[in-house]
């Protein structure tokens, strides 16, 4: 069974807030979640479309990947393997109420839901890179540099004074939360002390601040294989920012983009170009010769009588596909070019051919102004 759109899951527009995208998903995982439908079935598969949905469009570059690439953007290995909801699992309704008492309270974006330590996995990031038309069509090598956050080495990304170490957040006991009563409720909230680390450093490294990680500018060769298309997206694994406190690194997503070529246009692996040919060459026929996107050259022969419009097919002279050993086709379009600036003689000489010129000559235009004189004889009857 298909996976629904993600927007129509929660209930919003493409254009939705981040905020309206917060607010939809806690309406309706408060509505579903298992903790307030014990043995439903049916809302405990809801609740897990709902969540899966949040996961994939609260991030910024995941949506912008879903906007564009649908529900394929998170298929073989892409962006939405590190989701939450791939593991199959999902947060306890108290988890959720403890989340909107956070925003409630300005205590939001301390909690780290991947366990304690401290240790957060780093930021995704995005590069884009513009290649030429000819570098898609072989494949290339490209060297990026990326100003990025790295792992210290002073400290080893602990962020602790090296020969030190940091220690367990005696507040909370290492957890990141605290829980306090309220009246009737038992509320969780992040701890104040650590800011939901589970851990305090007393002694921060001098090289990095304590952070664990500090900016470089790193230097990286991508391989761009043959038949990327304008925003093809190529993922590279643990190349993005460092995490905190020694956690994991992000990805890297190169996006592509392609210049404009000065004489082919692309339509997915097919080449169009088009090509002005003389009057008289249109009329008696010849033959030209047009590059191709190899480096070679191809000729085109044109019949005669050929009129503005004609297309001349070359097989195995367009693009190669991604992945695929399949080759696109070019199409050469011929216009017929009108002469100007003629000198007296040329004036004299197309005057002549005029008139002796027939309907066989030109049968286009002949059969056009005939059915004009027949519509305004018509009228005229009328």
């Amino acid at each position: 069974m298909a996976k629904r759109d993600y927007y129509e899951v929660l209930g919003v527009s493409r254009e939705a807030s981040d905020g309206e995208l917060k607010a939809a998903f806690r309406k309706l995982a408060m509505l579903h979640h298992p903790d307030r439908n014990p043995g439903n079935k049916e809302a405990e598969a809801r609740f897990k479309e709902v969540n899966e949905a949040y996961e994939a469009l609260k991030d910024g570059q995941k949506r912008a990947a879903y906007d564009r690439f649908g529900h394929a953007a998170f298929e073989n290995g892409g962006m939405g393997g590190r989701g939450g909801f791939e593991a199959g699992g999902f947060g306890s309704f108290t988890d959720i109420f403890n989340d909107i008492f956070d925003d409630l309270t300005g205590r939001g974006g301390g909690r780290s839901r991947g366990g304690g330590g401290g240790r957060e996995r780093g930021a995704d990031l995005r590069y884009n890179m513009e290649i030429e038309l000819e570098d898609a069509f072989k494949g290339k090598t490209a060297t990026v540099k990326i100003p990025t956050s790295v792992t210290c080495e002073a400290c080893s990304g602990s962020g602790a004074k090296p020969g030190s170490k940091p220690r367990q957040c005696g507040t909370c006991a290492g957890h990141g939360r605290v829980r306090a009563t309220q009246g009737f409720f038992s509320i969780e909230r992040t701890c104040p002390t650590c800011h939901g680390r589970g851990e305090v450093i007393d002694d921060p490294c001098a090289a990095c601040g304590g952070a664990g990680r500090v900016t470089r500018e790193r230097t990286l060769s991508v391989n761009i294989p043959a038949g990327v298309e304008d925003g093809t997206r190529i993922r590279l694994s643990n190349e993005g920012e460092a995490g905190a406190r020694g956690g994991p690194p992000g990805d890297l997503y190169i996006f592509l983009s392609i210049q404009p070529h000065p004489f082919f246009q692309r339509d997915g692996a097919d080449l169009h170009c088009r090509v002005p040919v003389s009057m008289v060459t249109a009329a008696l026929g010849g033959e030209f010769t047009v590059p191709t996107i190899d480096g070679a050259q191809a000729k085109v022969q044109v019949p005669e009588g050929t009129q503005t419009g004609r297309q001349v097919r070359l097989r195995g002279k367009g693009m190669p596909v991604l992945r695929a050993r399949d080759v696109g086709d070019m199409y050469v379009q011929v216009f017929v070019e009108t002469p100007k600036n003629l000198t007296r003689r040329q004036r004299d000489l197309l005057a002549e051919f005029d008139a002796v010129s027939s309907k066989e000559t030109q049968p286009e235009s002949a059969g056009f102004f005939a059915k004009v004189k027949d519509f305004f004889d018509g009228l005229s009857g009328q």
